[in-house]
């Protein structure tokens, strides 16, 4: 199977104290694979320990324990990270930019050519609805019009991992639907997308694939099918529903 992430037995523990004698463990063991061309979810409660392990993937922060590949390679090697797309909730992008010059900046950092790096600015900036606004400072826009250009920022290098932490945090109706586009047309050409979302519906409008993660430990993997299928009875449900004896484990750990 050809996989875009791997985890494997990946432990982090941080430390605390003045020593560093302490630790708090916030992931526990994860071992988790997420299949290329796939929208896989990425589920749990806050601070079950999802963005450790989307700092990890990006090596943002290393494992105390285990192994994670990216695209084939070691999360440490930085070639695929020209691959990899990442777009956050809460975006720190230089406010005096323009969005055109932001986008330059982040594809050039991607390894854009830099014959390329104005139209491909161009297209992006229609595709999420701010050519009009493309030569503002950031320091104008609004949180939604980060956001839209947050999109634009993942998307400059055409990559064959997209992440999506939390995207659709202040996107307006049209911007949302922007998003669930831009997810199929990964999924149709056979990219992967990894979502972390606390919105229900829309994870499970567009994953085929989904992690619940509880307390740092992986206690549901696999097909969102079969997630949103009742073991007991056969029934379908909401994946709230689903979620909810999972998430409870979080009391019992």
């Amino acid at each position: 199977m050809v996989t875009a992430a791997v985890f494997e037995n990946v432990v982090k523990t941080y430390k605390t104290g003045v020593l560093g004698r302490g630790g708090v463990p916030a992931v526990r063991g994860v071992s988790l694979t997420v299949p290329a061309g796939t929208a896989f979810g990425l589920l749990g409660p806050n601070r079950a320990g999802k963005t450790t392990l989307v700092k990890m993937l990006l090596a943002l922060s290393r494992p105390t324990a285990g192994t994670i590949t990216r695209l084939g390679a070691p999360a440490a090697a930085r070639a695929t990270l020209t691959r990899v797309g990442y777009m956050h909730e809460n975006h720190a992008f230089p406010r005096y930019l323009s969005a055109a010059e932001l986008l330059a900046f982040y594809g050039g950092l991607s390894g854009v050519p830099a014959g390329d790096l104005g139209p491909r600015a161009d297209r992006l900036l229609e595709r999420v609805g701010l050519a009009d606004r493309k030569a503002e400072p950031i320091a104008r826009f609004s949180k939604g019009m980060v956001q839209r250009l947050g999109l634009a920022q993942a998307l400059v290098n055409d990559p064959d991992l997209l992440i999506l932490d939390e995207p659709t945090e202040g996107l307006d109706l049209s911007g949302r639907q922007l998003l669930r586009q831009v997810v199929r047309e990964f999924r149709a050409a056979g990219k992967t997308v990894l979502l972390v979302s606390h919105v229900l519906t829309e994870v499970e409008e567009l994953c085929d694939r989904v992690a619940v993660v509880v307390a740092g430990r992986v206690v549901h993997t696999g097909p969102m099918a079969d997630l949103l299928r009742d073991a007991r009875t056969g029934d379908s449900r909401t994946l709230e529903a689903a979620l909810r004896p999972l998430y409870e484990k979080e009391h019992a750990a």
